[in-house]
């Protein structure tokens, strides 16, 4: 495992190939051009004006953004709304009663209280259930299957609202690295489909067996046909902002009511409590892909914050050390009577699915071969 040299990315993410020992989210970054001066984000925000010209309708929505009512999708709504002058209507996938945080359920109503219209959808719980289960004990990745939904709703309603024009917030390969997802245009979201989660949004990983007992049309990403039949256009909001950040969207959401976790979710390895924040059981996931992968959601914030020169890569180090692998008993317990299986079955999964080239088993515990921050053979 190699780490980037300027923050904490290690080359095991999926998807992503270093240039020179950077990481292609540092590589952007640190390009002279992005943002050096207020005429870079003019030039920008004529394009995005541009785009919304073309796109602006008489009728009661001209666009679409996928929200579930956490900081970034609040704070996209409000500045396409108020800064682009579009009639956004929010589409939010919603997760199942069991699942989901009242957290969760009063930001998303927090939305509406902003003034917004808001088309709430949730797969049926059952096959929610099955395909989650599945998911785990297949790819040791529970959200294998919520995500399909998660992103294919979006386009599905903008193809059934006959609404073009789809708003979303971060482009994965410039801000993550999930290269197969880049375009010509930086804004461009075409190739959103091929990004680690979706692979295409083909569903052959389902079994036949499993298919008949289930609809699975919520989990289908819509086809390339289809986005062009209907002319269906994603842009990528987080290219024309300057101050596009994980606290930056918290900031501005939280003063526009946007209520985050409390403080024991830091000791989960979610420091500053504001990510993912309509249900609780993300917070394990990160634990597997740190085990997957050897980093979770403690590097991807700080690799942020080292990008952004508000933290040094050696402190962000100490920060890593301590929190990356961190989870709650409680919440996995949760998980598990969900999806009906035991805690103790839950670890065996797991530990199929550790990275023995990064991390060893003793006595129980998964503890890591590399230390953090340093290239690991």
């Amino acid at each position: 495992m190699k780490y980037c040299l300027n923050c904490l990315q290690p080359d095991t993410r999926p998807q992503t190939i270093f240039i020179k020992n950077l990481c292609p989210a540092c590589k952007y970054v640190l390009k002279p051009k992005n943002f050096d001066n207020d005429s870079e984000y003019l030039r920008r925000f004529s394009i995005i004006k541009k785009i919304c010209n073309i796109h602006k309708s008489s009728n009661k929505f001209d666009c679409i953004i996928g929200v579930s009512g956490g900081k970034d999708s609040t704070r996209q709504a409000l500045w396409v709304r108020e800064k682009l002058g579009m009639k956004p209507l929010l589409a939010c996938l919603s997760y199942p009663p069991q699942q989901v945080s009242e957290r969760g359920v009063n930001n998303l109503s927090n939305l509406i209280n902003l003034g917004f219209d808001v088309v709430v959808s949730t797969p049926a719980a059952e096959d929610w259930r099955k395909l989650m289960k599945f998911s785990f004990l297949k790819f040791c990745n529970w959200c294998k299957s919520t995500e399909q939904a998660l992103f294919s709703f979006v386009p599905r309603l903008a193809i059934n609202f006959n609404i073009p024009l789809i708003f979303w917030g971060e482009n994965p390969g410039l801000q993550l690295g999930d290269l197969k997802t880049k375009s010509k245009n930086p804004y461009d979201g075409k190739n959103l489909k091929n990004m680690n989660t979706l692979q295409g949004g083909i569903l052959d990983w389902i079994p036949y067996e499993l298919k008949k007992k289930i609809s699975i049309f919520p989990y289908k990403y819509p086809t390339s046909s289809e986005f062009k039949k209907k002319k269906i256009k994603i842009i990528f909001l987080g290219w024309f902002w300057k101050d596009w950040s994980l606290k930056q969207n918290a900031k501005i959401s939280i003063v526009n009511g946007l209520e985050i976790r409390e403080k024991k979710f830091k000791n989960y390895g979610d420091i500053f409590r504001v990510t993912s924040l309509d249900e609780d059981w993300v917070t394990f996931n990160q634990l597997i892909k740190y085990y997957k992968y050897g980093f979770g959601r403690a590097t991807d914030y700080i690799n942020e914050d080292i990008r952004m020169g508000i933290i040094s890569r050696a402190d962000g180090i100490k920060i890593v050390k301590k929190f990356d692998g961190k989870y709650s008993d409680r919440i996995i317990e949760n998980f598990c009577k969900f999806i009906n299986i035991k805690p103790r079955f839950f670890w065996s999964v797991v530990k199929k699915n550790v990275n023995k080239k990064l991390f060893y088993i003793k006595k129980n515990k998964i503890l890591p071969k590399f230390s953090v921050g340093d290239n690991f053979k």
